[in-house]
């Protein structure tokens, strides 16, 4: 082998070199636990039968999807609801008040920012306890005290309606201020030429959020929206630490995500919580190259 063979390749080869050890760690923590994954969901292993379970096919994959036990479609249909619910209610609310902090007219503006910026810099786990006891707590929450000086008896974790209000509140809190940051930098960068042609025409307030600021912020907070569907769809702390654990209070949210935790780690069907696992991981991924403009972009680019 020649000299400048034996440069070229140990050139080429050097970057592998350099990255096997984060290739090896890459497939130890995210490769392996899913092709894991995906093997567990053609097996019957339960808590049971630990060493001994075999092989079924797509036995467990044709129980997640049969008519008569609709558990995880049911599921299914309530993440969907869950995921529509938080993301028009994020981007509506989070959309005004970016639009608020960004008035001319506005005095503490870096205060209000701050401000809006506490839930985001607590613990979800405190948060959402805080939010839990502090404020929905059927004996001594804040806010069932103040209901019930105004004569209104309010169990704000009773009922599987006010239980998802309630998840709902909590979610947005948490929620709000990554979404309120990304749009208020986006409304920084719309082109204030714009408006000032608009309103040589003649356009009200509502036209110029219609026709220039809300088509010129699109494309910068997409990959965040796309971001924030996922986070909410795979939402479990949530649902789990208001409606579950430690002790049931009698609403009954189950997404898929609690659904699959339940068959997991509850009823100990290994196999069947799987597939689950793999139907919601081939959704997102579906989900992803759907929506994410970059994979159409590349796709017309090798067209």
């Amino acid at each position: 082998m020649k000299a400048a063979t034996k440069k070229k390749i140990a050139r080429e080869s050097r970057p592998w070199l350099y990255s096997c050890l984060s290739i090896l760690a890459i497939g130890l923590v995210v490769v392996f636990p899913i092709a894991h994954t995906v093997y567990l969901s053609f097996t019957n292993m339960g808590i049971f039968n630990w060493y001994d379970y075999s092989l079924i096919g797509f036995g467990n994959y044709i129980d997640a999807f049969d008519i008569a036990s609709t558990s995880f479609l049911r599921s299914l249909g309530m993440t969907i609801l869950w995921t529509i619910v938080n993301m028009v209610l994020q981007l509506v609310i989070a959309y005004l008040l970016a639009v608020l902090l960004n008035s001319p007219n506005l005095r503490l503006r870096k205060i209000y920012k701050a401000l809006l910026m506490i839930p985001w810099a607590m613990p979800g786990y405190v948060s959402i306890l805080l939010w839990k006891n502090g404020m929905f707590n059927g004996q001594f929450g804040y806010l069932t005290k103040i209901l019930r000086a105004m004569g209104l008896s309010i169990d704000f974790l009773s009922s599987d309606l006010m239980a998802f209000i309630s998840c709902t509140i909590v979610n947005l809190w948490l929620a709000l201020p990554f979404m309120i940051m990304i749009i208020d930098g986006a409304l920084q960068s719309v082109n204030k030429e714009l408006f000032e042609s608009a309103e040589l025409d003649g356009c009200n307030a509502l036209e110029k959020h219609i026709f220039i600021t809300i088509p010129s912020i699109v494309p910068i907070i997409s990959p965040a929206v796309l971001i924030t569907v996922f986070t909410t769809f795979k939402q479990f702390d949530i649902i789990n630490l208001m409606t579950i654990s430690p002790t049931g209070t009698g609403a009954h949210i189950e997404t898929v995500i609690v659904y699959a935790y339940q068959q997991a780690f509850i009823t100990g069907n290994y196999g069947y919580s799987g597939a689950v696992a793999t139907l919601i991981f081939l959704l997102v991924v579906l989900t992803t190259v759907f929506f994410d403009p970059s994979f159409r972009k590349r796709g017309k680019s090798h067209a």
